[in-house]
């Protein structure tokens, strides 16, 4: 179970304008806070609930080393952020969070000081469904986005003019065939399984234009699109409402190439890459190439994670929990993919990982390790180079990153 227009929002590294590059840079980690195997003792690969809420860390912008900031406590889960383009406003997707007779999880809103970068609670509302395990903002800036992840639900949550959230505009269940235990594409040997017991909606984010928003559903093994009104806040079936993939393979996260045009779908447990054309007039999607995530001739168990395209889209990086490595592929004149390395990821159960704003840095979030291990990026080969920095956080889920206001 488990982050451009849209472009620099689809990585969650917000460039803040008219801020120079000498200015402090923070990160912020979402962690597992709470005792989740106790209450779903079901899952494969929940923590124990080590974090303490959202951490945050200012960054050495020329070693790219993590020194602590504060956290902001919470016991609900904040597995998943999203900043707003100006950086003033961050939002949580609260996992472990159950209210109500449903156990409907919760999203949180948060200030974020222009001066040291600390988070103020503004207010907390139902998610629409439970587990919410993403989210994202519209790029119009008017909504946040939830994908349910135990609930099997997606909804649309409006923006309010103070920053706050409000009620749900619209909650979205999707049904249909679940897929087998077994995925048909694994590594020989796999008893990799995760998902498939019910729908779990994992990711969802908005295409560049914001006219149409995709979510994955792990559970189905589908790709759904959706028209977005983005005046209303409103959800409505695209013309082809979604794309099917291998029974079992479990579709996880997605990213878009910064051409918009090419989208590349993660399987958590096929350990595939998909690369799909995307026309951004109809949304539709059409797979054109499948590739293993893993390095030729590994057998056995292996969930992937997280998927990137570098910002300028010449390479692909590709999470592996288990076999605890980072993918790494170039991209080719036609955007089909070339496995070409991998690397250690230096902790286990590597369940994100983003690049800092310049693209020189790239945080693996290592969930089993309580550590967030630091490599510098080699732009011209798309290698990972660890610079022996660790940071240490309990359960890791996310990391985001926001400049602050010079002092």
């Amino acid at each position: 179970m488990a982050l451009t227009g849209a472009a620099s929002l689809t990585t969650s590294v917000i460039r803040a304008q008219a801020i120079g590059g000498d200015a402090p840079l923070m990160a912020y980690v979402g962690t597992f806070s709470s005792p989740l195997r106790d209450m779903l003792p079901t899952q494969v690969d929940l923590p124990p609930g080590n974090g303490r809420g959202i951490h945050l860390f200012q960054i050495n912008r020329a070693t790219g080393e993590m020194s602590a900031a504060g956290v902001f406590e919470m016991g609900t889960s904040p597995s998943s952020l999203a900043l707003n383009a100006a950086g003033t406003r961050l939002y949580s997707a609260n996992e472990t969070d159950r209210v109500g007779e449903n156990k409907e999880g919760t999203v949180s809103a948060f200030s974020v000081n222009s001066a040291d970068g600390s988070l103020e609670l503004l207010n907390t509302v139902r998610a629409g469904g439970a587990g919410p395990t993403y989210v994202s903002l519209h790029p119009s800036g008017r909504f946040i986005l939830v994908a349910n992840y135990f609930g099997g639900s997606i909804a649309v949550l409006p923006i309010l003019a103070n920053g706050q959230l409000g009620t749900a505009t619209d909650i979205k269940q999707t049904d249909g065939q679940l897929g087998p235990t077994k995925a048909p594409n694994a590594p020989p040997g796999s008893f990799a399984f995760s998902g498939h017991d019910r729908t779990h909606a994992h990711m969802i984010q908005s295409d560049p234009s914001g006219r149409f928003v995709l979510h994955v559903d792990l559970g189905l093994d589908r790709i759904f699109v959706w028209k977005f009104d983005d005046q209303k806040g409103l959800l409505s079936p695209g013309d082809t409402p979604f794309v099917s993939l291998p029974p079992g393979d479990g579709p996880r996260h997605f990213h878009f190439h910064p051409n918009g045009r090419w989208f590349y779908s993660i399987q958590e447990e096929g350990s595939t890459i998909v690369l799909f054309d995307y026309d951004p007039a109809t949304g539709r999607l059409e797979t054109r190439q499948t590739i293993s995530s893993l390095p030729p001739g590994y057998a056995g168990s292996n969930f992937c994670s997280e998927i990137l395209v570098s910002d300028d889209g010449r390479f692909v990086y590709a999470g592996n929990r288990l076999h605890d490595s980072v993918g790494i592929f170039s991209v080719g004149t036609n955007g089909e993919l070339t496995f070409v390395g991998e690397e250690w990821t230096r902790g286990n159960y590597p369940r994100s990982f983003n690049f800092d704003p310049t693209g020189q840095f790239f945080y693996c979030c290592n969930q089993r390790a309580d550590n967030i291990a630091v490599f510098r990026v080699d732009r011209k080969t798309g290698g990972l180079n660890f610079t022996g920095h660790y940071a240490p956080v309990g359960n890791p889920s996310c990391i985001v990153f926001r400049t602050v206001s010079a002092p």
